[in-house]
């Protein structure tokens, strides 16, 4: 194993499948501690045995990042099994099937807010403190091209992501010279299980996801590799940062 993380003990929510345990897999890999957490708390658990069994340290946890009693929950087994947290990757997050503001239900808003903004605010705020105390840590925040530009999202998700975005520039003014650095990654359409599922039902979409300048959708593992960089010391220099990671979708 490499060891850009080595002696780091991270922390990356919805890591269960997908990104997120593309992400929380490519930190084990250069020595960080990962606690890998997910709602699916089966899922989380398979993802740091996998991590174990491949020599890296990894702890399992359930969490619903929009349940304030589960993420203090999880703020506390954190610091029990590894003693202090240094990355918090907010990577949870759920997609609104491009729903237009006037087919959007209170249901769906109170979801794709609680979950992709609410939960990163509360994730964020519930590990600030023992970052405080330390002298310093990092946020890495997954939020979206849908961040950035319209029609790249429906109504609740992009607003959800500009809101990431917001957060991650604020955290990073208010807390910088305290040693903390925060930093949001905006992927574009990239090949996952609940992107699949949504694509394949979306003939029209996936025409204009596969138009773009790179002629394809990425993969979790080009997001690792950016989430790793952003974590590590070798982007100290880099602060409250929004990096476009989508083929080339928002320069068209």
């Amino acid at each position: 194993m490499a060891n850009r993380l080595s002696n780091k003990i991270a922390v990356v929510t919805g890591s269960g499948k997908g990104i997120g345990r593309a992400i929380a897999e490519r930190f084990a890999s250069e020595g960080a501690r990962v606690v890998v957490c997910d709602i699916d708390a089966a899922a989380a658990i398979s993802v740091a045995e996998g991590i174990t069994a491949s020599g890296g340290v990894a702890a399992g946890l359930q969490v619903d990042v929009s349940d304030k009693r589960s993420v203090e929950a999880l703020v506390a087994a954190s610091l029990q099994k590894f003693g202090r947290v240094d990355i918090v990757c907010n990577n949870a997050g759920v997609l609104d099937d491009f729903t237009p503001l006037g087919d959007v239900s209170d249901e769906l808003w109170q979801r794709v807010i609680g979950i992709n903004l609410t939960g990163a605010f509360m994730i964020s705020r519930a590990f600030l403190p023992g970052m405080l105390g330390q002298g310093g840590g990092t946020f890495v925040n997954l939020a979206s091209m849908a961040g950035l530009v319209a029609q790249a999202g429906g109504l609740a998700y992009t607003v959800s992501k500009h809101g990431v975005i917001g957060l991650t520039k604020q955290v990073s003014a208010d807390y910088g010279p305290a040693g903390i650095r925060a930093n949001a990654i905006c992927p574009g359409a990239i090949e996952t299980d609940l992107s699949r599922s949504f694509l394949q039902n979306s003939p029209e979409v996936l025409a204009v996801v596969e138009s773009v300048p790179a002629g394809r959708q990425g993969r979790p593992a080009e997001i690792a590799d950016l989430a790793l960089y952003l974590a590590s010391d070798e982007s100290s220099f880099v602060h409250g940062a929004s990096m476009v990671i989508d083929g080339g979708w928002t320069i068209r």
